[in-house]
């Protein structure tokens, strides 16, 4: 007896085809029709017996069959979503990434991880000394010598020389793959990263060895690295004999990078766009551009932001993303570099428990970045002292009671201390930011506030109990909505969240949820049972 409440036939589709088998009916009540569904290596007849609609695997289209047959169901992989040419580019099986995250938050344990099972990931390298970069680097070459992975390039326009010195350790150590972010527009250090990777084959096909995944969120930003390298910074980069005049000559016959990733509203640096709203206005760019210069390899468009359930991730797929990129979510797994005090609170995690605050590596120029605001007080702390650094041009002319009260409760120790250790720090990362500072007492200030920016964030990842309400934890609403989709499941609880596991099921989710839009074409309305992927389902 079939349930009709599982499936609905809602019309006819003319003359129906006639499926003969009656041996291998085999959904037809509520459990055999979920696992049916969740199989997404078989394919399945779909038959209208009586009143209701079946499942049935094998079977025939024959004239004289036993049943009506609305269509075929097929098998459809994970592994088949998204962009070929980003698979076979990064040497992954899935077309999906997961985003860095700085401090080493996108840890070596994460990347891991996920390239072993063929996913790309990008290690946090934002923020870290070179030193720790360049422990990264041999640690993962040693792991993963012939799996997918990529270091993080973030723009430093406050330190320049640790941009540059993360490109020559990539270059040094044949890095092939860079995700670059926050970048306001192209610098020196990125262009010579790309440039110095390419050659020519002796058919004329241009080979660039160095990949670029883009991250951005603006037009004029996606326009730049969409189009071939600046002239005027190529000439510098040959003057300099850091590229030779072939790689120049090359450079000017294709686009700086082929992957542009759309950061829609996501955790730490955005803009907080929607996502329905910028990957098809980056898209249209893309073709624009493409259509202009006529590239030979088109541009892949990727989509990130807000990534974070299957539902999430095939409505990206279904606008055309060539990828997708994950991060909140990625925090909250057991092998991120973060504390487990975060990681728990990352679980409890609402979609409206966030907050915009000022950027250590850009506090001067008033960037923001997206934080967990629950159970801190760094929002508020953090919006204070980008109040004084705007109202005043040197820690002398706060007034003593403004001072001392942010002395006591935001730094605990007076400024004079916290000026001796931000020196040690700068001495080992940046010593020519000292001297900036020291001819420039608003440079010196803000130095200063950024110190209690930055070690907000070292408490949040060490686990410091006794700053917990300093804790600066980037997250994006994206987060919210993967607790909520993870309720009744595994994957509730922050002890269970494997990294790989979260992929596997927004990537085996997102097919489930195409599986079941063929359905519909098929005029088939399934019950709301159905309409949600169980995680547990085939566990």
């Amino acid at each position: 007896m079939i349930n009709n409440s599982l499936f609905v036939k809602e019309n006819s589709i003319g003359t129906p085809l006639r499926w003969k088998g009656s041996d291998y009916l085999i959904a037809t009540d509520a459990k055999q029709i979920e696992r049916c569904l969740h199989d997404l290596d078989t394919e399945f007849y779909v038959l209208y017996i009586g009143s209701g609609v079946a499942l049935a695997k094998g079977g025939e289209i024959s004239p004289s069959g036993d049943y009506d047959c609305l269509g075929l169901i097929p098998a459809f992989k994970p592994e088949w979503l998204g962009s070929d040419g980003f698979r076979k580019d990064h040497g992954t099986n899935y077309a999906y990434q997961a985003g860095a995250m700085a401090n080493g938050i996108a840890s070596v344990d994460l990347v891991t991880s996920l390239s072993r099972k063929g996913y790309l990931s990008s290690f946090g390298a934002a923020g870290l000394p070179l030193k720790r970069v360049e422990e990264a680097i041999r640690t993962l070459q040693a792991n993963l010598p012939n799996s997918p992975y990529a270091f993080n390039l973030i723009h430093s326009p406050s330190e320049p020389n640790l941009e540059r010195g993360c490109v020559d350790l990539y270059l040094k150590y044949g890095v092939k793959t860079v995700e670059a972010s926050a970048f306001m527009s192209l610098t020196p250090s990125l262009v010579y990263y790309h440039a110095a990777g390419l050659s020519q084959t002796s058919s004329g096909e241009i080979k660039a060895k160095n990949h670029i995944i883009a991250k951005i969120s603006r037009r004029e930003v996606a326009e730049l690295f969409m189009k071939p390298a600046p002239e005027k910074i190529l000439q510098n980069l040959v003057s300099q004999s850091l590229i030779t005049t072939e790689q120049a000559a090359l450079a000017r016959n294709v686009p700086v990078t082929s992957d542009i990733t759309v950061e829609a509203d996501s955790g730490g640096h955005t803009d907080n766009r929607p996502l329905i709203c910028l990957l098809p206005f980056i898209q249209e760019i893309r073709d624009q551009i493409q259509a202009e210069y006529k590239y030979k390899k088109n541009i892949r468009v990727g989509a990130a932001g807000g990534i974070s359930t299957p539902q999430a991730v095939f409505a990206a797929f279904m606008m055309g993303a060539d990828y997708v990129v994950t991060g909140s979510v990625n925090q909250a797994c057991l092998e991120s570099g973060t504390s487990e005090i975060v990681k728990a609170s990352l679980a409890q995690a609402d979609i409206a428990d966030i907050a915009m605050t000022p950027a250590a590596d850009m506090f001067e120029m008033g960037v923001k970045v997206q934080i967990l605001k629950k159970g801190t007080f760094y929002p508020m702390r953090a919006q204070k002292l980008y109040e004084i650094y705007r109202q005043y041009n040197s820690i002398n002319e706060i007034p003593a009671a403004e001072r001392q009260k942010i002395e006591k409760e935001l730094f605990q120790k007076d400024l004079d201390t916290v000026w001796d250790e931000t020196v040690q720090f700068f001495q080992q990362r940046d010593p020519s930011q000292i001297q900036k500072a020291i001819d420039n007492p608003k440079k010196k200030m803000a130095l200063i506030f950024r110190w209690y920016l930055g070690k907000s964030s070292h408490w949040a990842s060490a686990g410091v109990q006794e700053r917990k309400m300093d804790y600066q934890v980037w997250c994006g609403p994206a987060m919210g909505a993967f607790n909520e989709w993870a309720k009744g499941s595994y994957l509730e609880k922050s002890e269970n969240r494997y990294v790989v596991d979260v992929a596997y099921h927004l990537m085996r989710g997102a097919a489930y949820l195409f599986r079941l839009r063929l359905l519909n074409g098929l005029s088939v309305n399934y019950g709301k049972h159905y309409g949600t992927y169980n995680i547990d389902v085939m566990s």
